[in-house]
């Protein structure tokens, strides 16, 4: 079996946001990137199937030369090989053209995606992916079993879980419990040492405009103040929840 991992290089969710020009552009600087989360699931239960089963995992990522030290640190955990589309990932439908390009050349079986990345929060790539393809497409993903060339997934739905059987080729888009978090692999000294050897492929783009374009970004309100109230003086609470909230 042939993995593609599809992986995000997003900023680490403790990192402080800024915009420059005007606010239009995102602001990298002082700013630590990683694997986005949920790929990094998907991207662990790959590792499962490539000792298990013996499938092959190759990572891929849509962005400029700066993305290479997140795809050295999936091949670190255990990735087989890595490639870079050497573009930047202007919106979720080019993202998925150049990623449907890939999967032709590479005629993999089994596509895994994080549901979303953290930075945009868009939730298209996995799905216009598989539209593209005309792949089997199961989101939410909690749940991943492949015999053969079917797939047993689980996956999250409003008040419960859903399993399904389908098969490959198909497109996941992951999240937490398709592997657990105590379960995530942190490199080693040996992986980030055979991970430098490991080949990291650069492709050129398709030719393919951009059908969207962000225009300006802004962050949410600053916290008002706090007044904080003695838990004895109820009567002062409820004054200030009547005269200046207007709550009550």
């Amino acid at each position: 079996m042939k993995i593609l991992v599809c992986i995000s290089h997003v900023p680490d969710t403790t990192s402080k946001i800024n915009f420059t020009d005007e606010n239009s552009k995102f602001d990298t600087n002082g700013v630590q990137f990683v694997i986005n989360p949920y790929d990094e699931f998907v991207l662990t239960r790959a590792m499962w199937f490539k000792e298990k089963q013996g499938a092959s995992v190759t990572v891929v990522n849509v962005g400029n030369a700066t993305n290479e030290p997140t795809l050295r640190k999936a091949l670190a955990i255990g990735a087989d090989e890595a490639i870079r589309v050497n573009a930047d990932a202007t919106d979720g439908y080019f993202v998925a053209k150049q990623l449907a390009e890939v999967v032709k050349n590479g005629d993999f079986d089994l596509i895994l995606a994080g549901r979303e990345s953290i930075d945009y929060n868009g939730g298209m790539v996995p799905g216009m992916l598989a539209g593209i393809l005309d792949f089997n497409f199961v989101n939410a993903c909690i749940g991943l079993e492949v015999d053969g060339n079917t797939a047993t997934v689980i996956r999250e739905i409003d008040g419960g879980k859903e399993t399904l059987n389908t098969n490959l080729p198909l497109v996941i888009g992951g999240q937490k419990g398709i592997v657990e978090e105590k379960d995530l692999r942190i490199p080693n000294m040996r992986g980030i040492m055979m991970a430098r050897k490991k080949p990291l492929s650069v492709v050129e783009p398709v030719s393919f405009d951009a059908t969207t374009q962000s225009i300006k970004f802004e962050k949410p309100e600053a916290k008002g103040a706090v007044k904080l109230i003695d838990a004895n003086n109820v009567g002062e609470l409820i004054n200030l929840l009547h005269n200046e909230a207007k709550v009550i």
